[in-house]
């Protein structure tokens, strides 16, 4: 899909905006009172032990993961250049709530990994990415989305780490609204990342390549 002139125009603003938090004071490990922790792990059809296999469940996850293809795009669209290398990449997301009203905000990939960790004395490889908000977000933090998959066992998961709190808001009304409403679309935002890794790896390992080209899902190029 192409962007309009306007979403361009506020895509390429994001290059002069920071991070609305500062992230050396925020430990993502233990984040500090205040703040939301997600955690999330939605199991994907698994492969073989070993090394990801060449067109299995971890690679599919790993493209859909890589062009934000998890986002449901009734809830958040995603606006960005595709030229541009994913880690450093601005992104402008386009939230929906309860489908009627649309808000803009920016955020920024600040890390990309495709490497092999040890957890509990078991290795996995694990590909992801993650961003933190900009100024202007609703929010302030950071969210990791990642494709695992452990070595001695083969299973492969799509995980979400974030770590967030409310940014402040000007606007009373829009501060309500934000406080009686998040959890709750937040909630189903989540959910369907899920449903929707879960679904589309099990339909492209399944070679239905047409109902996966049917999902509309593609990030929207400006």
């Amino acid at each position: 899909m192409n962007a309009s002139p306007r979403i361009r125009s506020k895509l390429v603003a994001l290059a002069d905006r920071l991070v609305n938090y500062d992230p050396d004071a925020l430990d993502l490990a233990h984040p500090p009172a205040g703040w939301n922790v997600d955690h999330r792990c939605q199991p994907l059809p698994s492969e073989p032990p070993g090394a990801p296999v060449s067109a299995g469940s971890w690679e599919i996850a790993r493209r859909l993961v890589r062009e934000y293809e998890f986002a449901d795009p009734s809830m958040v669209k995603a606006f960005y250049d595709p030229g541009q290398p994913l880690e450093g990449r601005n992104m402008l997301l386009e939230v929906r709530t309860l489908s009627v009203v649309r808000v803009h905000v920016g955020v920024r990939v600040v890390a990309v990994y495709d490497e092999t960790r040890t957890l509990d004395e078991r290795a996995a490889r694990v590909f992801g990415w993650a961003y933190r908000t900009l100024e202007g977000h609703f929010e302030m933090g950071q969210m990791d989305w990642q494709v695992w998959k452990w070595l001695d066992t083969g299973e492969v998961e799509f995980r979400v780490n974030a770590v967030s709190r409310t940014a402040p808001i000007a606007n009373p009304i829009v501060r309500l609204g934000f406080w009686l409403l998040r959890d709750h679309e937040r909630e189903l935002f989540l959910q369907s990342t899920a449903r929707r890794m879960s679904a589309f790896t099990a339909l492209a390992l399944d070679g239905d390549r047409t109902r996966l080209g049917e999902r509309h899902a593609r990030p929207s190029r400006n």
